[in-house]
């Protein structure tokens, strides 16, 4: 794995987009934005655990499943 992830053109595209979206920000708008990006962010992380432990198998099985 010596090549580096890379991003799509779209992806490129959406990022400056984005960039833009966050110049016109204000302070307490853009420290908002990033509480709730953290969340989400942390969200996902722990989606990604439960997913990859029920699809290895060694997630705790609970009586009625």
């Amino acid at each position: 794995m010596n090549n580096p992830i890379e991003l799509s053109l779209e992806q490129q595209f959406n990022l400056r987009s984005f960039e833009t979206q966050v110049e016109k920000m204000t302070r307490e708008q853009a420290q908002h934005f990033l509480l709730k990006l953290y969340e989400q962010m942390m969200l996902r992380e722990a989606t990604y655990k439960h997913l990859l432990k029920h699809q290895w198998g060694i997630e705790p099985h609970f009586q009625g499943e």
